[in-house]
């Protein structure tokens, strides 16, 4: 199965009244153990690296992005790759030469002028090299250790007839909304507020994204991509599954050394977390 684009996953599951899943990946077992979930469910998924997992990896875009592409040539699903969360110009233009055909461009911590200034060039540039472009509106939060937004606070959620303005003026072809979730959540408390969601899928002519999905249980989930979610974008519910079942071998085994043993623990839970996760969306092929 070669490697597919986002935009066609994310078009055919809108079409389909589901959603394709995004995960964010890290490690090579996150890049296999996502490709190997998404084989036990057969459905497509998309491969999401962020600026913030470059930076882990000492800013070195390649080495991670052409493992991905890699495995992804191999997958027995269709695989797209996702950039995600990119704030630095430089790492944008990475992106075509790196396998990715897709980036989420993030300005929502600017104030709106601002954010849509930056989009509309980022979109500019995007198109021009075949790039499919997601942008965010509202205030998600909790990114990168970010304080979480208080959810009642003006502006801190998306306003239908602002995003409206800003899909048109920008000319993104997806958009993450804030209607409740959060980064990087431990706990699958939160709750999306679907009156608001349900007037945005009304409104906007483009895909809308969910971000911080990690916090909602799986009927959450569902009912979102009910509303009119078509991605939803995963990281820390893999993070947690890995660094829960690593623990877990260590405290069982306190002599191991060999890191294929956690790790293989490590990536088989990460698997079965995207099993669970794509389940509950209903994704589709």
């Amino acid at each position: 199965m070669s490697l597919t684009s986002t935009g066609e996953l994310v078009a055919r599951a809108a079409a389909a009244r589901s959603a394709v899943a995004s995960f964010n990946i890290i490690t090579l077992e996150h890049v296999e153990a996502v490709i190997a979930g998404a084989e036990s469910v057969d459905a497509p998924v998309v491969l999401q690296v962020s600026e913030n997992a470059v930076r882990f990896r000492h800013g070195r875009l390649l080495p991670l992005a052409r493992a991905a592409v890699a495995a992804a040539e191999r997958a027995a699903v269709p695989v797209a790759l996702h950039l995600d969360h990119v704030r630095s110009d430089a790492l944008l233009r990475q992106a075509p030469d790196a396998g990715f055909s897709s980036v989420m461009y993030d300005a929502a911590r600017l104030p709106y002028a601002d954010n849509l200034t930056a989009t509309r060039a980022a979109v500019d540039w995007a198109h021009a090299q075949g790039l499919w472009i997601e942008a965010e509106l509202g205030e998600i939060g909790g990114k990168a250790g970010e304080p979480a937004p208080d959810a009642h606070a003006p502006g801190a959620r998306t306003d239908p007839d602002r995003a409206r303005a800003f899909v048109a003026a920008s000319g993104v072809d997806a958009l993450a909304v804030a209607v409740g979730t959060t980064h990087a959540m431990t706990t699958r408390t939160a709750t999306v507020d679907h009156a608001l969601l349900e007037r945005l899928a009304a409104t906007l002519d483009v895909p809308l994204v969910l971000h911080g999905s990690s916090g909602l249980p799986d009927d959450e989930l569902a009912a979102a991509v009910s509303g009119g979610i078509a991605k939803v974008n995963v990281g820390t519910a893999l993070n947690i599954a890995m660094t829960g079942a690593i623990r877990e071998y260590l405290t069982a085994r306190p002599e191991a050394v060999d890191s294929r043993g956690y790790l293989t623990a490590g990536r088989d839970a990460m698997t079965r977390a995207v099993a669970g996760i794509m389940k509950a969306l209903g994704a589709v092929r």
